[in-house]
């Protein structure tokens, strides 16, 4: 009778219903792990090879890459073009030259307002430029058609 009543108990609850076992109470958990083992893959891709291609006093031809960089490290100068990915590249043949110069941004520009306002009175900024000095070709044959 106990058993009986324990049993109406439990359906008035909710526990169990009138078509289940009174012997099944227990909860059934995952007998899998969920998914928690994770490998760390990253890191495997080679370097993006960013720097300088040519050094001071090599001899660039038209269209060679001279220097890869992320953000504006050097300057394009004379001769020197820059690319959408800031990849300066020589527009005429000619020898590598690096030079600094002094560096006055234009008034009520961003870069007068963020940089030199912060900076102590009298501090000289400094740019890289790179140009190449343009070499002309000498020697130039012409082929002249033989009789």
């Amino acid at each position: 009778m106990a058993a009986l009543t324990s049993l109406m108990l439990r359906t008035r609850t909710g526990l169990l219903l009138p078509c289940q076992c009174p012997l099944v109470d227990a909860v059934r958990f995952a007998s899998k792990k969920s998914g928690g083992s994770s490998k760390n893959t990253g890191g495997k891709s080679p370097g993006r090879r960013f720097g300088c291609k040519k050094m001071d006093g090599n001899f660039a031809h038209a269209g060679n890459i001279v220097a890869t960089q992320r953000s504006t490290r050097w300057h394009p100068g004379a001769h020197v073009g820059i690319g959408t990915n800031n990849t300066l590249y020589a527009l005429e043949d000619g020898i590598v030259r690096y030079t600094k110069e002094v560096y006055v941004p234009p008034p009520r520009s961003p870069e007068t307002f963020k940089v030199i306002t912060k900076l102590p009175r009298g501090t000289v900024l400094y740019k890289t430029f790179i140009n190449i000095v343009p070499k002309k070709q000498e020697g130039v044959f012409k082929l002249v058609g033989m009789f």
